[in-house]
């Protein structure tokens, strides 16, 4: 099974949950509830879909060495591994801000998302330049574990 098209997948599913999540920010900034509604839930299921794509892909196909040198080398590391970072972080936060709007204690919710969000979108479109970097800008003539 070729799984080359997982990456590009991956990437996008984080976009999607990218724009949702600043989408779903603006609506209830402008206290559009079921449409914030929606879009935190199809960020949460696209958020959900990528992991379980990035998974199946770095299982069957293993790791991908970043072949860019010299100052673009130590960037590109400090994005990866403060998304990584982040992306560990990001799931019980979004956990604990969903169930709190879930039991309808919006002031708790809020409160936790207030947090959740910047780390969310931080996490969302750092896959995207990791990606980009990594696949685009200095692509690697071997996938090595």
């Amino acid at each position: 099974m070729d799984l080359s098209i997982l990456p590009s997948v991956n990437a996008a599913l984080n976009l999607t949950s990218a724009t949702l999540l600043v989408a779903g920010r603006i609506c209830i900034g402008r206290k559009r509830i079921a449409a914030h509604r929606a879009c935190m839930l199809g960020a949460l299921a696209s958020s959900t879909l990528f992991l379980a794509s990035y998974l199946v892909y770095h299982f069957n196909a293993g790791m991908t060495k970043f072949s860019g040198q010299g100052p673009v080398r130590a960037l590109y590391f400090a994005i990866l591994v403060s998304h990584t970072i982040l992306a560990v972080a990001v799931v019980p936060l979004v956990a604990v801000t969903l169930v709190r709007a879930l039991r309808e204690r919006f002031d708790r919710h809020r409160a936790i998302a207030r947090w959740t969000f910047p780390i969310w979108l931080y996490v969302s479109v750092t896959g995207v330049v990791v990606y980009w970097m990594l696949y685009h800008v200095y692509p690697s003539a071997s996938r090595d574990a």
